[in-house]
């Protein structure tokens, strides 16, 4: 059986949490499984990552997370909570996942001017 000791790259993202005001809530952050392909790729995750501080909402007929749409009627018009963690999405060998664990912030202080998608005048996010 032969070693593969050749060089690889994997890329990380330092979470940027200033939108979070203090630690108060943050001892509890319920797992949530997002659906990627409620994500748009240039808008939600252009380098692969979907950034903590994104607003999700749960899609009733799954039970997995997308991105908050007051708008929509298919669950996501209701904020679940606020992705804790940067999520990655695309794998190292450059496909994107279809469904991705990651936890939400449910209770707790933010300051809304830095979360990473504001929520514009027609409902959506990013």
């Amino acid at each position: 059986m032969a070693t593969d000791i050749s060089l690889q790259e994997t890329t990380y993202q330092v979470g940027d949490r200033r939108w979070l005001l203090s630690p108060h809530g943050a001892d509890y952050t319920p797992g949530v499984t997002l659906d990627v392909a409620k994500f748009t790729p240039a808008t939600h995750y252009p380098n692969g990552y979907i950034p903590s501080g994104t607003v999700v909402g749960i899609v009733t007929a799954t039970g997995k997370a997308g991105p908050y749409k007051p708008a929509a009627s298919d669950g996501t018009e209701v904020a679940a909570g606020i992705l804790f963690a940067d999520c990655r999405v695309i794998r190292a060998n450059g496909t994107t996942a279809t469904n991705v664990g990651s936890e939400v912030l449910v209770h707790g202080f933010v300051d809304a001017a830095k979360l990473p998608f504001p929520i514009d005048a027609a409902g959506a996010t990013g």
